[in-house]
């Protein structure tokens, strides 16, 4: 589906303070990885830094897939998402149950116009209780609101931004709604 003009704003908006990087300090490589990831500093130095993470490195498994999660968000910022995506489901391969996971693939298809595509992907980043649930709840309204759910994406435009006060895309885009009383 086609994202509206003024969601697409939104959406642009979604890489300055998206994408949830995972902290990974069993290796000196993967906390490299880790900490661009986190810097969302997407350069070939430190994309080369997790490849290396990931071919050298005795990984244990959560820090593997920690690093599969970071590299994504690297290849999300450098505007990548077949790679993001592939390093997201080699995370999601080894650890179905990875929110961060989740929640980058749905970033990744509503940034690169698949927002309503992302919808299960956010629910599953929520359900199992992503570090960021802000960043999905903001998701899931440019989503919600491109599907024509325009009450569901008002309602987690408001939820986004009680849980980040500080952040100010959801209180941007909460200026364009106007609420009327029925009856």
């Amino acid at each position: 589906m086609k994202i509206s003009s003024l969601a697409l704003l939104a959406v642009v908006a979604i890489p300055a303070s998206a994408s949830a990087a995972i902290v990974a300090l069993g290796n000196d490589l993967a906390e490299s990885c880790y900490l661009a990831a986190e810097a969302r500093n997407a350069t070939p130095n430190n994309l080369e830094t997790c490849d290396r993470a990931l071919n050298e490195a005795p990984l244990s498994p959560r820090d593997r897939v920690a690093t599969h999660v970071n590299r994504g968000v690297l290849h999300l910022n450098r505007a990548d998402l077949r790679a993001a995506n592939a390093d997201f489901d080699a995370a999601l391969a080894m650890d179905p149950n990875e929110p961060e996971a989740w929640l980058n693939k749905a970033v990744g298809h509503a940034k690169f116009g698949k927002s309503v595509e992302a919808l299960p992907m956010v629910q599953k980043a929520l359900d199992l209780n992503t570090r960021r649930p802000a960043l999905a709840y903001f998701v899931r309204a440019m989503a919600l609101e491109d599907s024509g759910n325009i009450v569901g994406a008002y309602r987690d435009l408001r939820r986004a931004r009680a849980l980040e006060p500080k952040w100010k895309e959801p209180e941007i885009e909460l200026r364009r709604f106007q609420v009327r009383q029925q009856g």
